[in-house]
């Protein structure tokens, strides 16, 4: 089978998809559409095909990319649309979320697997509702109990629709939290320079001084080195 032959039904399938599609369930899918039981595609035919739809769509004549999330292949919109999809949708979703579920999804997400007593020492606060709330949403899963813990209690890790939803293939893609505190403290820096920079404009005007000419007229006088032609005249 030939590869340009492949290349439109494989866009086509992950188009369609509501999920993302892993190589070999798209070879399996493009096998068992076009019923070819001589001239079957390979893997390596359909990896080298997923590899030219990502080339194809990473230009910029494209709004919308190729990306592996959760472990397969979905067309994503690029970063630079997303506030203009955004007003389709709004943040709708992570706007049910309150404060204290993103909290909790966020130790979750760092810390899995963890427990529910785990994640309220961190928080120091009761995370049942919150811990709750992630669950009937699907944002999290229990993978499991605590074994060697005192009664065994559950053990909470993200789900396969977090990663979906924010785009990632697993916790380890998930930004480091030096990362975090490093972007955190660069902008705190330069609000600091901008803060510290105004005071210096302020303090520059207010370098003014009063002074009397000869005729008793009262003027203003800047302090610093003047300008050259006066100084000339002078």
């Amino acid at each position: 089978m030939e590869l340009a032959e492949i290349i439109p039904h494989i866009e086509a399938l992950i188009f369609a998809s509501d999920k993302p599609l892993t190589n070999t369930e798209l070879l399996e899918l493009v096998n068992s559409a076009l019923a070819f039981i001589e001239d079957r595609a390979t893997q390596e035919q359909v990896d080298a095909a997923v590899e030219g739809i990502g080339e194809k769509y990473s230009t910029e004549f494209y709004a919308f990319e190729l990306k592996q999330i959760g472990g397969g292949w979905q067309f994503l919109t690029k970063k630079e649309y997303h506030k203009t999809v955004a007003q389709l949708n709004g943040d709708k979703f992570l706007k049910r979320l309150s404060i204290a579920a993103l909290e909790t999804l966020a130790i979750i997400a760092y810390k899995q697997p963890i427990t529910k007593s785990e994640i309220e020492s961190i928080r120091g606060v009761n995370c049942d509702y919150a811990v709750q709330k992630l669950l009937e949403k699907d944002l999290v899963i229990i993978s499991g109990r605590n074994e060697d813990a005192v009664g065994k209690p559950l053990i909470y890790a993200t789900s396969k629709s977090f990663m979906d939803y924010f785009g990632i293939n697993s916790s380890e893609d998930l930004p480091k939290i030096s990362e975090v505190l490093m972007e955190e403290l660069v902008q705190a820096t330069n609000v600091k320079e901008a803060e510290e920079n105004a005071e210096t404009e302020i303090t520059e005007v207010s370098e003014i001084v009063l002074a009397v000419t000869e005729t008793g007229e009262i003027v203003e006088e800047t302090t610093g080195e003047g300008n050259p032609d006066e100084q000339a005249q002078g």
